[in-house]
């Protein structure tokens, strides 16, 4: 997966929001306002870091040597992921998508249901 496959994955799923909050470089995907995604431009390894549920961001540090605790942010909470190591493109997308569903999880019932309805 390059760069342009992994912003059009990202920007594919409904209601992403693309923004550059901390600087120029650092890409954050959001939905509802809220980062699910953070995908650093400047790096010379591709990577992304994802929200995950605690017990499997401690799970897929321990399968995957792509995936460490994601610098600056909660180590209980967000991993980062680099890719085209040991981890398929599908297991990325997996992982985006789960990252997602985390962080919709913390939204009030009103707005899950009406994302989820489709």
């Amino acid at each position: 997966m390059n760069i342009e496959e992994l912003h059009e994955y990202c920007a594919s799923i409904k209601g992403t929001k693309e923004t550059f909050p901390f600087d120029e470089v650092s890409m954050v995907m959001k939905i509802h306002d809220k980062m699910y995604a953070l995908i650093p431009l400047d790096e010379p390894e591709l990577q992304i870091s994802l929200k995950c549920d605690p017990d499997k961001a401690i799970e897929l540090r321990e399968n995957y040597s792509s995936v460490v605790p994601a610098y600056h942010f909660n180590k209980k909470y967000w991993n980062t992921i680099y890719l085209n190591k040991d981890m398929s493109d599908e297991g990325v997308k997996s992982w985006i998508k789960h990252s997602v569903d985390e962080v919709m999880k913390k939204l009030p019932k009103k707005v899950r249901d009406e994302y989820y309805k489709d």
